[in-house]
């Protein structure tokens, strides 16, 4: 469960995050690079796809001022495997993140923590 989120830093389940973080329903993996910092594409979400259960909803938050942008690529891939793929500034994606997980959903969280 995701606590909380202001500019730069996400509290889960407790702990203070200062780096972007993918959330899965086991772990947290912190410091989440990708290839182009505003940009993700397949390649950065591989983590995601080799993921046991796959997630029936990747929620990807998009950063405070919603700079992020999932190419095209992305959301062919993961409608492909029948993934569900939400974009939202990282303020409403958390909570969104949160929603699914109460609702007992198999959901992964790809957080852009500034700009």
């Amino acid at each position: 469960m995701i606590d909380s989120y202001d500019f730069g830093v996400m509290v889960i389940d407790g702990k203070r995050y200062t780096s972007d973080v993918i959330v899965f329903p086991d772990k947290v993996m912190s410091g989440w690079w990708r290839r182009e910092g505003h940009r993700i594409y397949v390649e950065d979400l591989k983590e995601i796809f080799s993921h046991k259960p796959p997630p029936e909803v990747l929620v990807v938050g998009t950063g405070y001022s919603g700079l992020v942008k999932v190419m095209p690529e992305v959301e062919e891939a993961l409608k492909a495997m029948g993934i569900r793929l939400i974009v939202q500034p990282t303020s409403e994606a958390y909570k969104t993140f949160n929603d699914f997980l109460k609702a007992g959903k198999v959901v992964v969280g790809a957080f852009h923590l500034t700009c």
